[in-house]
C-alpha cells in the first residue's frame, strides 16, 4: 500500500501546477490537506467574472461554472485521500449538486468533507466561501458522488 504523503498539501500542489493546465489557469491552490478533508482556493480575477452589458453596482461576481469547478474538484480529491493506493487508483463524477447562496464577488474558498468511502462509490460535501477571512461567507453547497477505482 502506498501512503498518502498528506503534508501541507504541496504535492498536490506541485500536481495542479505542472499538470493541469485549466486549474493552474484558474489560479487554484490548496490550503489544507488531510485523511477525508481537502480546502481549497480560487483568488478572485476579473477574468472569471460574468461581465453585465451596461455595467452592474460593484465588483463582478464569479461565474457559477468556476465555483462548481472548486467544488468538483476539491469533492473529487478528497476522496482520493480514502484510497489505499492514490497514485494508482482514481475517481470520477457520477452526480454533482450545486446550490448556490448569493453572488461571489471575492477569493473563493472550498472545503470538503468525506461523507462515505465505500467500495466502488464515495460521497463528499463541500463548503463554497467568498471573501477575505475575515468577512468570509457562505456562497455555495454541493455535494459529489463519486466512482471510486482502487487501483487493484
Amino acid at each position: 500500500m502506498t501512503q498518502f504523503p498528506i503534508d501541507d498539501g504541496s504535492f498536490l500542489q506541485a500536481y495542479i501546477d505542472d499538470h493541469h493546465e485549466y486549474l493552474s489557469w484558474l489560479g487554484t491552490r490548496v490550503d489544507a490537506l488531510e485523511e477525508g478533508r481537502l480546502v481549497m482556493s480560487i483568488p478572485y480575477d476579473e477574468k472569471l467574472t460574468n461581465v453585465h452589458p451596461g455595467g452592474s453596482e460593484g465588483r463582478p461576481e464569479i461565474n457559477g461554472g468556476v465555483a462548481a469547478t472548486l467544488i468538483d474538484t476539491a469533492g473529487g480529491l478528497a476522496l482520493r485521500t480514502t484510497l489505499d493506493d492514490p497514485f494508482e487508483g482514481g475517481v470520477a463524477t457520477i452526480n454533482l449538486n450545486v446550490n448556490y447562496l448569493e453572488r461571489a464577488t471575492d477569493d473563493l474558498t472550498a472545503t470538503a468533507e468525506v461523507i462515505r468511502s465505500g467500495g466502488s462509490v464515495g460521497v463528499s460535501e463541500i463548503r463554497l466561501e467568498s471573501g477575505p477571512d475575515a468577512e468570509s461567507r457562505p456562497v455555495a453547497t454541493g455535494q459529489g458522488a463519486y466512482r471510486l477505482f482502487r487501483g487493484e
